[in-house]
């Protein structure tokens, strides 16, 4: 966990102290997020300030993504690179110790409790081992067969060229990079989508809801190691994964978590199973994708995945 030092964190310490009062985004048919705020106007308006804040700081650092990956496109000099990249760092930094903050004020379990122990999250059963019996039976000693002559070996097969070993090795790769992500979940319609708005939530939807039935398995889009498994709150059961580009999705609601955190997984390998727990009014899975771990720092999920050549059937 990144420990933040007190000279970044007192000047919003008056902005994040409210957020306790506000309870995490709920997805497609829940209570959306904020509903129920109570805190009079003065504490609504603080919170819409770090909310605005962190907004600011998001579309900042998609900005400077973006720049990195033309300067790497256009194959620029490495000092201008460098330079872009150290900038997109700076910004992913500061975001990310604002939210921790935020997260530990209002008692996220990302922030507070990322293995989900503390909340006796429903984690998939371990079955005991049944023991063997080593007892073999005796038997007589068998005779021994005798050793047949072994065949002449057969002449090596000539290599193929090396361009067409190259070749092949990029249309190796080519597959192994296009199995490398895939989508959260299978047999789903999509319902809720990034950024709406409506009565179920007080501000705008920070995922994609894939709505499923209960018990349908959800899957690592990619690559990537377990950052937490946490339990509690308005995601209800819930699964975050770091990818190698630094960016973390999240798998929320689920009636079953199937790894633990510091577990590094596939894509497509299962991490629970879909269902309806947290705030929520029926049954599916609410998809994010966020630059750091923690709630105020979503970005749209669907052109991410499409990044990844993941193309989400609507």
């Amino acid at each position: 966990m990144r420990r933040v030092s007190c000279a970044r964190v007192l000047p919003l310490a008056l902005l994040l102290v409210t957020l306790a009062a506000v309870p995490a985004d709920a997805g497609a048919g829940g209570a959306g997020a904020g509903a129920g705020v109570g805190a009079g106007a003065s504490a609504v308006g603080t919170v819409d300030a770090v909310r605005g804040e962190a907004a600011r700081a998001v579309r900042a650092h998609e900005t400077a993504r973006a720049r990195v990956d033309r300067l790497r496109a256009a194959d620029a000099l490495p000092t201008k690179i460098k330079s872009a990249e150290r900038r997109r760092k700076k910004i992913r930094a500061d975001l990310w110790d604002m939210l921790w903050a935020a997260g530990r004020a209002s008692g996220d379990p990302v922030a507070v409790n990322k293995s989900g122990r503390g909340g006796k999250c429903a984690f998939q059963s371990r079955n005991k081992k049944k023991s063997k019996n080593k007892s073999k039976a005796k038997t007589s000693p068998k005779a021994k067969a005798p050793k047949a002559p072994k065949a002449p070996k057969a002449p090596k097969a000539l290599k193929a060229p090396k361009a067409k070993q190259d070749k092949a090795a990029a249309e190796k790769k080519a597959r192994d990079t296009a199995r490398s992500w895939t989508a959260p979940t299978r047999d789903y319609w999509l319902s809720a989508g990034y950024a709406a708005s409506g009565a179920r939530w007080a501000h705008r939807h920070t995922g994609q809801d894939f709505a499923v039935s209960t018990g349908t398995p959800v899957y690592a889009v990619g690559p990537g190691t377990v950052r937490a498994t946490t339990c509690g709150d308005g995601f209800g059961n819930q699964v975050v994964v770091r990818h190698p580009d630094g960016y973390f999705t999240q798998y929320a609601h689920l009636s079953r978590i199937d790894v633990r955190a510091g577990k590094r997984v596939k894509a497509g390998q299962r991490l629970g199973l879909s269902g309806a727990t947290g705030n929520v009014t029926g049954p599916h899975l609410h998809f994010e994708v966020r630059i750091t771990p923690y709630l105020g720092s979503s970005v749209p999920p669907l052109p991410w995945l499409r990044r990844k050549d993941v193309r989400v059937v609507r």
